[in-house]
This record gives structure tokens, C-alpha cells and sequence, in this order.
């Protein structure tokens, strides 16, 4: 497992590109046959990529959670980016097609990941933060998620939002997650910018041609950073910082919040004016 030690609101003034992704960055999360962790001290949350191939992977604990199995203390959210897969825990069997969800929850002893075709491997995104109650794990299909239609062309911010684990369709402990597909044409995935001080998030950029970046700002909006993105790493997004980006072409990404406040419209808004 790997580990962000995230810089704090005056130190990342000062960092150079290298530091901040250092500090905030995961490595690339998707490996053929391999289970990538990467826990950050934002809230504790641990960011992974599962690609099974002919075999099942199995979801690992480590040393640092101190925790018998992975969901001991921790519920999870995973999705699906790519191929036909399945997941399997606690015995049950979860058919997993692109852009399913699924969540795991606190006490979610055994957990496996499998690809339905190793020639078009699944890859499973998980999310997870720490859990304070037993809940119920739920299989969220892409058509069961709220669905909404945000921006326009002349922004070039249009985009459809699929809420999958949110309250009303999961009864989560602090996670909510769900995936933002941006229109041809549309680069800004949100648009005007803002921040939640009450919640963490964590962005996932993919369905991003090799050759095309998103340019992901963070910090203060009177110190606001950018992050040149490839896809398939995630950023974590302190409760200070701002969380939006802009791409060299139209994008798919997962965003995952975790922290004190589960509804989606809790936000600061704020101008573009305001980024400087």
C-alpha cells in the first residue's frame, strides 16, 4: 500500500509540481492482475484500483489499518470502468457491468474481484473511508443512480452527473460517490468552482485518450495550484482546498466525498473572478 502525507493549507504555497503530487497524487491505480492501495491521511481515506485478469483478487488488509480484513472498520465504494465483471463478498455475488457501483459495508469480512473476460479485464475503483456503523451492502446499477444535467455548451461545463451512493439510494456511513461524464465539447468539470469545508473529496480522472491531461486546481482561490492529470491516478482534495478541473478534451471522472455533511448540494460557491 501506498501512502500521501498531504501538505497542509501554508506549506503547499510553497511546493514545486513534484512535491504536490507527491503530496496529493496517487500512482497510476490500474495494473493488469493487481490490487493498488493508496491510503491518504485526507480523512483517512484509501483510494485503490482492483484489474483481475483469469484470477480472482482478493481485497487485502495491511499492518497500518490494524484491522483483521479490510471492512472490519471501513466501508467501501467501488465502480466499474471497465470491463464485465463481478464481485463477490461475503459469499453473495454482485454482476458488475461498466459504470456499476457497488457498496461495501463495515463488517464485509471477504471480498473478491473478478473479470469476466481477461482480454477485456474489469477494472474496479475503490474508495473507502471509516465506517462508525454496520449498514447493508448494495449493488447501485448505472440506470439506478440519480441522474442530472448540469451546464451548458457556451460554459463548456455540460455534463451529465450519475449519483450512485448517496443517501436515498445507499444508507452509507460518510461516503457518497458517483461518476461525472462531460459532453463533447465540454472541458470544465465543475463549473463555477467550490469548496465544502464540512467534506473531502477525492477525484479519479479516465476516459482520457494517453496523449490528453486534465488540468486539475487545487488550494486556496487566492492561491490556487494546478496538476497536469493522466488517466487512471486520483487526487485528494483537502477540506480547504478547491477541487476543479479543466481538460484538453472531454473526460469521465469519479469523484468520492467523505466527512461530516452526505448532501450533494452543500457547497461554497464561489466566481471564476475569485481564482487568482
Amino acid at each position: 500500500m501506498d501512502f500521501l502525507f498531504a501538505a497542509d493549507i501554508r506549506s503547499y504555497k510553497d511546493m514545486r509540481n513534484q512535491e504536490l503530487r507527491d503530496a496529493f497524487v496517487t500512482q497510476q491505480l490500474f495494473a493488469l492482475g493487481e490490487v493498488k492501495l493508496t491510503y491518504t491521511d485526507v480523512d483517512r481515506g484509501v483510494v485503490g484500483g482492483i484489474t483481475p485478469t483469469t484470477d480472482a483478487l482478493e481485497l487485502p488488509t495491511h499492518k497500518e489499518l490494524a484491522a483483521d480484513y479490510f471492512c472490519q472498520r471501513r466501508e467501501a465504494g467501488v465502480i466499474n470502468i471497465g470491463g464485465k465483471g463481478s464481485i463477490v463478498a461475503d459469499g453473495v455475488t454482485y454482476q458488475m457491468e461498466n459504470k456499476d457501483s457497488l457498496y461495501l459495508a463495515k463488517e464485509t469480512k471477504s471480498v473478491q474481484f473478478v473479470s469476466d473476460d481477461a482480454s477485456n479485464p474489469a477494472k474496479f475503483y475503490l474508495v473507502s473511508y471509516p465506517a462508525h456503523r454496520v449498514t447493508k451492502t448494495v449493488h447501485v446499477p448505472k440506470s439506478a443512480a440519480n441522474k442530472l444535467e448540469l451546464g451548458s455548451p457556451e460554459t463548456s461545463n455540460e455534463r451529465t452527473i450519475h449519483q450512485s451512493i448517496r443517501p436515498g439510494i445507499v444508507d452509507s456511513c460518510q461516503l457518497v460517490m458517483g461518476i461525472t461524464e462531460l459532453k463533447s465539447g465540454s472541458v470544465w468539470n465543475t463549473k463555477p468552482p467550490h469548496t465544502h469545508f464540512r467534506r473531502t473529496e477525492i477525484y479519479m480522472y479516465f476516459d482520457l485518450p494517453e496523449d490528453e491531461r486534465v488540468f486539475h486546481l487545487m488550494g486556496e482561490p487566492a492561491e490556487v495550484r494546478s496538476l497536469s492529470l493522466e488517466s487512471g491516478v486520483a487526487v485528494a482534495s483537502p477540506s480547504w482546498s478547491i477541487h476543479s478541473g479543466v481538460g484538453t478534451t472531454n473526460y469521465t471522472f469519479i469523484w468520492a466525498m467523505g466527512g461530516e455533511n452526505q448532501e450533494f448540494d452543500d457547497m461554497d460557491h464561489l466566481k471564476v473572478t475569485d481564482l487568482k
